[in-house]
């Protein structure tokens, strides 16, 4: 049990330098393309991800948490998944192939019609990787990831910017995201022991996708859910409009990923493993949701706080109208943790059924929100600023079956993250305040980052905070334990 304990904390912690290394370069790969490419162009590529994004959901099918979640897996279940996967990759290119055209006249974009054809290999690529992801994840084995996505990340980066700078404008951008998925899909398969057999099993297809279908139902979902706004934005405003807000949402989204991101997979794993023991998930899910709020709760309010100054400084004045979406899209992640960890501990437990059922309800309101304030209001401000209220009430949502499924009620969960959210607050209102002072650009960042952090950590210190402690000392038997393999 113990040997499994220090597995999740390694997983835990190779997973953060995975997502924050990515989130990293990436975020930095995006602010020089940024400068050098126009809100037309982000708008532009923002309306083609849509399609890839859904069409991924699709692809996989669920089927690749299914192999995470599944007690057992052999290898013609990698095979039969990889195959469904891949056919229904090619089905959706061919659709998206012809109908490219149609998609461009509707938005008035013609300027996708190939950029959006060549993206969409994304899929077929992500077929391939997604087995890959999976089977790497279900043995805690974090370091493969973390590798892949260095080098993808680097190369990616180059690449786009390297495109932009020759002035090809959007098609810098289709580079940057092609160019790191095939990287990464070759990075896992040179560390990975597994190639798809031509073999498939209708029985074992059947299973999976048993587990599956009720989270392929609940991607679409919740994918066509998030595509929404931005199908809506682009079609009534503009593609610039969407290029801002797309800039506002993308950065708060990246630092989230990094967070909570490296926690989420790791913990679906370990409680899929302890399906039983409904005390010990608890704890599991306990933890996670303690940890990711305690990192990312500062997080949003920081970047929030400094947002005015920053945002302008790196990426250009041409981007200032993003800063007020920037600032209600780091309300919105803030509240990830609840959603992911309450949602994991679903899957883990394998009641994928409650999952889709939660997703049913959540989206009722939410797709009512979007509608009445993207097509009856028209007001793009208004439109982002709902998903703050529908995300809160849907904290409420997700966390009700746990208190029944692994008796964690919204309240316990409240009273664990109510600290975090306390300390970042004050944190933020002290930082705030800071823009008062004569200090302008770089300076005044700096002071308010130092400011809110002393603040943040010195509450925790002083309260005594438990998720403090659990990080330090976490990171201090890491580190010790590869002094003494040395």
């Amino acid at each position: 049990m113990r040997s499994m304990v220090n597995s999740i904390k390694k997983s835990v912690f190779w997973k953060l330098f995975d997502r924050s290394g990515n989130a990293l370069t990436q975020l930095l790969t995006q602010i020089i393309m940024a400068r050098l490419l126009s809100p037309d162009d982000f708008g532009a590529l923002s309306i083609m991800l849509v399609f890839v994004n859904i069409g991924n959901v699709i692809v996989q099918s669920g089927m690749n948490t299914a192999l995470i979640q599944a007690k057992q897996v052999e290898r013609i279940d990698c095979s039969t998944v990889f195959w469904m996967s891949f056919a229904i990759s090619v089905f959706l290119y061919v659709i998206v192939f012809i109908f490219t055209p149609v998609i461009a006249d509707f938005y008035s974009t013609l300027e996708i019609v190939w950029p959006l054809r060549v993206v969409t290999l994304l899929l077929p690529i992500n077929a391939y990787n997604a087995v890959q992801v999976a089977l790497i994840t279900r043995k805690l084995e974090m370091r493969k990831i973390f590798r892949a996505t260095v080098v993808s990340s680097i190369v990616s980066a180059i690449l786009g910017i390297g495109s932009a700078l020759l002035g090809v404008g959007l098609w810098s951008l289709v580079i940057q995201q092609l160019t790191y998925q095939l990287v990464n899909c070759l990075a896992h398969a040179l560390q990975l022991n597994w190639r798809p057999y031509f073999e498939f099993s209708f029985a074992s297809a059947k299973r999976l996708f048993g587990f599956g279908s009720r989270l392929l139902a609940s991607g679409i979902l919740d994918q066509g859910y998030q595509s929404l706004s931005d199908l809506i934005i682009g079609r009534q405003f503009s593609a610039a409009q969407l290029g801002v807000v797309s800039q506002g949402k993308r950065y708060p989204q990246a630092i989230g990923n990094i967070l909570d991101g490296a926690i989420q997979p790791v913990m679906l794993s370990a409680v899929s493993r302890f399906q039983s023991d409904a005390a010990r998930v608890k704890g599991l899910v306990r933890r996670a949701l303690k940890t990711s709020t305690f990192l990312i709760f500062p997080a949003m309010a920081l970047f929030a706080s400094v947002a005015p100054t920053l945002v302008p400084l790196l990426l250009g004045p041409q981007w200032s109208e993003s800063v007020k979406f920037l600032q209600m899209y780091c309300v919105v992640y803030a509240f990830l943790p609840i959603h992911t960890t309450n949602l994991q501990a679903l899957n883990g437990m394998g009641r994928s059924d409650l999952f889709l059922k939660l997703e049913i309800i959540k989206k009722v309101y939410g797709i009512a929100s979007v509608l009445f304030f993207g097509l009856a209001v028209r007001d793009v401000s208004l439109l982002v600023a709902s998903y703050i209220v529908t995300d809160f009430v849907s904290t409420i949502v997700n966390a009700w079956p746990n208190k029944k499924v692994i008796g964690y009620s919204y309240i316990e969960q409240a009273r664990d993250i109510a600290p975090s959210f306390i300390f970042a607050a004050i944190a933020a209102g002290v930082s705030m305040l800071m823009a008062l002072l004569p200090a302008t650009g770089i300076i005044l960042v700096l002071l308010q980052l130092i400011v809110y952090i002393s603040i943040y950590l010195g509450l925790a210190a002083a309260f005594r905070l438990e998720e403090l402690s659990y990080l330090v000392t976490t990171a201090r038997d890491l580190l010790s334990g590869r002094r003494a393999r040395r």
